[in-house]
């Protein structure tokens, strides 16, 4: 009975330990070849190529006019007349309110009276001096005189002419201030008379993009269309580029506009306002989801041989979703664009059709 027992456990055990040769060997072998088992990523691929791309870009401005001006009295007084009303049309130099002039004027002509006589005063000296028949003492008094005469002269007639508030330039008259009966101030604070607005000619303001306001020159031709006339084109050319940028990082632009007829736009109007920013060029452009990292420290996978080489590159400018490589990459390289996150430098890689 023992000895059947030992025979059967003999043959478990030769059993046992056939198994483990026979499995070690197959598991030995499906390791190697598992280790021989290279993974190829799945990518999507572009070929660079040279294209013309547009560098056309539209922003919204706000239309302004021409010449902007808050008339400001520079007398003291009572309102005696208005000759203006808001919509009016005025020329330069036309009368728009009138002062209390009386006092003024009472100066002004004694004030020129004083001057008329130091005047003839001084020719007569003066040949009185030539024939020396007066001291030379009495042409200095005669001379200094004169100066001083004419200095009260002519703050009394400034005085006197400030009485009459023109305005400095033509145009339209958008708010009026003062009625019959006010009392206006001059310097140091002076009372505001009048806002009167030139839109002979308009400008267009608009600030733009720290990597827009580069590609601008002045004098370049701007095109301009609005809401309100959807179908008339407005020409302009760029005026002035600021050298300084706000907080947001933009630039202040203005646009002139060469006409503005019959004065169609209005200030304070939006405007449209679309940039042919130079000629199209021809560059190396790929989009922007082929970049690995920042724009600023831009990398690239190109294929060569079914393996994924990874390059650095430098990025110019954008346009939509493409981005303008200045150098690191060459016509005709096979770029991955997308299925480039894993990938590795020199790993395996299958394009997809």
């Amino acid at each position: 009975m023992k000895a059947s027992k030992y025979i059967f456990s003999g043959i478990i055990i030769v059993g046992v330990v056939f198994g483990i040769l026979v499995y070690s060997p197959a598991k030995s072998d499906a390791q190697t070849s598992s280790d021989k088992i290279v993974t190829a990523y799945s990518v999507s691929t572009i070929t660079a190529a040279k294209k013309s791309v547009s560098n056309s870009f539209s922003l919204v401005g706000t239309i302004i006019a021409n010449n902007d001006v808050t008339v400001l009295s520079e007398t003291q007084g009572r309102v005696v007349k208005v000759m203006v009303e808001v919509g009016d049309y005025k020329p330069a130099g036309s009368v728009l309110v009138e002062v209390d002039s009386e006092l003024k004027e009472a100066a002004y002509k004694t004030a020129k009276m004083t001057y008329e006589k130091a005047k003839k005063d001084l020719e007569r000296f003066e040949s009185l001096y030539k024939d020396q028949s007066i001291s030379e003492s009495q042409i200095e008094q005669a001379r200094w005189n004169f100066q001083s005469a004419e200095t009260q002269y002519i703050v009394a007639r400034r005085q006197f002419t400030d009485t009459k508030i023109t305005t400095p330039i033509s145009g339209i008259v958008t708010a009026r201030y003062v009625n019959v009966g006010s009392t206006v101030m001059g310097m140091p604070q002076p009372t505001a008379i009048v806002n009167i607005i030139d839109i002979s000619k308009l400008k267009v303001k608009v600030s733009v993009a720290e990597k827009d306001v580069f590609r601008l020159k002045v004098g370049e031709k701007v095109i301009v269309t609005t809401d309100i006339y959807p179908n008339t084109v407005f020409e302009g050319k760029i005026s002035s580029i600021s050298s300084k940028g706000d907080d947001a990082h933009t630039y202040p632009v203005e646009v002139t506009l060469q006409n503005n007829p019959n004065h169609p736009l209005k200030a304070g109007m939006f405007g449209l306002l679309t940039f042919s920013a130079h000629s199209a060029s021809s560059a190396l452009w790929i989009p922007r989801e082929a970049i690995m990292g920042s724009l600023k420290d831009a990398k690239i996978f190109v294929i060569e041989n079914n393996l994924a080489k990874s390059r650095k590159v430098s990025v110019g400018s954008e346009n939509g979703t493409d981005v303008e490589i200045l150098n690191g990459l060459k016509e005709g390289e096979v770029v991955v664009v997308n299925g480039q996150v894993n990938l590795k430098e020199n790993s395996a890689v299958i394009v997809r059709k």
